[in-house]
């Protein structure tokens, strides 16, 4: 066996895996499956992937840092939910693996400003105008105040609607 050919047989089994990942093709077309790609997603966001073909249990690895909800014709939804990394495992009816990746979910930076006074940091979202947006590891004296003021102007909203 030629190293060219090794190589090339390296290359091949790498893009079918980040195929796999992805969800373009059923997994039985992918010889292996490759747990270096991974789905990324940022905090409070979601992200739609498909399914490799005949999935039928969708296991996230720590639920505290995303999370799956499977909808119709093979299509999973992945929501962040904290920064972090976990993995996703994709099973047949009869429990045969036929996809594993890692879920890696992050901040959305481009439109979060961080201030940072000493040790204590707090986040706005400046999307033109910069408004308070807790973020985790925000101060915590911060984020309870904020989360406290979203969490009673979303109770006098829902107060409205029943009215």
């Amino acid at each position: 066996m030629s190293t060219l050919s090794a190589t090339k047989r390296a290359l091949a089994g790498a893009a079918c895996g980040a195929i796999l990942v992805a969800g373009l093709v059923p997994a039985r077309a992918a010889p292996a499956v490759n747990k270096a790609e991974s789905v990324v997603v940022m905090v409070d966001h979601a992200k739609v992937v498909r399914l490799p073909e005949k999935a039928q249990t969708v296991i996230i690895g720590n639920p505290a840092i995303a999370d799956v909800a499977v909808q119709k014709n093979g299509i999973m939804v992945v929501t962040g939910k904290s920064f972090g990394v976990t993995n996703l495992i994709a099973l047949d009816a009869s429990g045969t693996l036929l996809a594993e990746s890692l879920v890696r979910v992050g901040a959305d930076s481009d439109s979060v400003l961080t201030v940072q006074r000493g040790l204590e940091r707090e986040s706005y979202s400046c999307t033109p105008v910069c408004q308070p947006a807790v973020q985790l590891g925000d101060a915590p004296k911060y984020f309870g105040d904020v989360g406290s003021q979203a969490t009673t102007r979303n109770g006098n909203a829902l107060g409205a609607i029943k009215r």
